[in-house]
């Protein structure tokens, strides 16, 4: 059981992309869920995260420039990236913060410059 991730690409520097996460009402619940990221050799990094209240938290990499909201009645997450970084460069999963399930495959993200 996962929560599916979508929406990457393949962008130039300063460009936008909006990822989205979706999972069944089931087991998206009232979880606080997060965006995480893995480049290549480094270990996996919380981006953001959104509890079920909308309080969010953002990486320090990463304030001002992204954005995470959730639409529960559709049991999404989406993560807004602006001004996008070669160092953003990473495949993105998203997960519950609290009670983790699966990784999934999650989706990449390219970004030259």
């Amino acid at each position: 059981v996962q929560l599916q991730a979508s929406g990457g690409g393949s962008v130039q520097a300063g460009g936008s992309l909006r990822l989205s996460c979706v999972g069944s009402r089931s087991i998206f619940r009232a979880d606080a869920v997060g965006w995480y990221r893995q480049a290549p050799g480094r270990q996996r990094e919380l981006v953001a995260g959104i509890n079920s209240g909308g309080q969010t938290n953002y990486a320090d990499s990463v304030k001002g420039r992204f954005t995470i909201s959730r639409d529960n009645a559709k049991s999404t997450v989406y993560l807004q990236m602006n001004n996008l970084k070669p160092g953003d460069t990473a495949r993105y999963y998203c997960n519950r913060m609290y009670s983790p399930l699966g990784w999934g495959q999650g989706t990449q993200v390219t970004v030259s410059s």
